[in-house]
């Protein structure tokens, strides 16, 4: 059904027209409702409109070849959706889920040329909204490829899991090992050799014991801290080695498709050569 003039006010791809513009737009302009969990339409379907959401949320998803559902984006009041195949003629790229009860702004080919001619900024903003999905489509499709776990893991570091894995790291090298023989090595000299000062901490070393047994304290916290990032880089991988796994078998089941595809055509074109070898010896 056709929708009021006034639904249009305050969508932004119609915030250039005056109201006698909106008003005839409104005549070609269709209301579209959805019941939440309704699909408006499936991946690959031929596209007849582009939509504008009044009202509600539309969830706009792929499904790659392990059937993995893939959120491209959720259309909000005032976002635009299904405009590439619309203006390509091509099919659906995407299926798109009413995520709750939604209003619809249903645009056909001509409700866009009307558009357009009655106010050329509209034409900017639909492209403005189609390189917004188009961005997303990229980010996505660089995230579902191969991941560097140590990148992966840096992204969510916090300042004091870097100071951990550092401290963590500098206690498990051989600097470490030198820098403590030297200071017990100090200590115990200045505090038993007779250096003409009077020992600070003498035997059996009460205070080196004390600050030893703090320092290894939290030296085996910041180990433990620094385990557990290691645990979380473990089941990173763990994930991107499954991601890679599905992908190589999806792969290795597309190449026997073709094999079976290009066995099957061979023996279809062996069939007619025989056929034609045997009219040849009837002839």
């Amino acid at each position: 059904m056709a929708c009021a003039s006034e639904l249009l006010a305050d969508v932004e791809l119609f915030e250039q027209l005056d109201d006698e513009e909106r008003a005839r737009l409104a005549q070609f302009i269709d209301l579209r409702t959805l019941s939440e969990g309704e699909v408006l339409f499936h991946a690959g379907q031929p596209g007849e409109a582009m939509y504008i959401v009044k009202r509600g949320e539309v969830e706009l998803y792929i499904k790659d070849h392990a059937g993995q559902h893939i959120r491209l984006a959720v259309a909000g009041p005032g976002a635009v959706f299904g405009e590439l195949a619309l203006l390509d003629a091509g099919p659906r790229t995407a299926t798109a889920l009413a995520l709750e009860d939604c209003e619809l702004l249903e645009l056909d080919r001509e409700d866009l040329l009307v558009l357009f001619k009655s106010s050329p900024e509209a034409a900017l903003s639909l492209l403005a909204a189609m390189t917004h999905m188009t961005r997303k489509a990229d980010e996505l499709l660089r995230q579902r490829v191969a991941r560097n776990v140590n990148d992966e893991v840096k992204e969510h570091q916090t300042t004091f899991q870097r100071i951990a894995d550092g401290i963590s790291g500098f206690a498990g090298s051989m600097a470490f090992l030198l820098i403590h023989a030297a200071w017990f090595a100090i200590w115990i000299g200045l505090n038993t050799l007779p250096l003409g000062i009077a020992p600070f901490d003498p035997f059996p070393f009460g205070l080196l014991t004390m600050v030893v047994s703090l320092e290894a304290i939290f030296l085996s916290c910041v180990v433990l801290l620094s385990q557990n990032r290691q645990s979380e880089k473990d089941r990173v991988r763990a994930d991107i080695e499954y991601e890679v796994n599905v992908k190589a078998e999806l792969e290795v089941a597309h190449l026997h498709e073709k094999t079976d595809q290009i066995y099957s055509h061979m023996l279809e074109h062996f069939a007619r050569l025989e056929r034609r070898l045997l009219d040849k010896k009837i002839n």
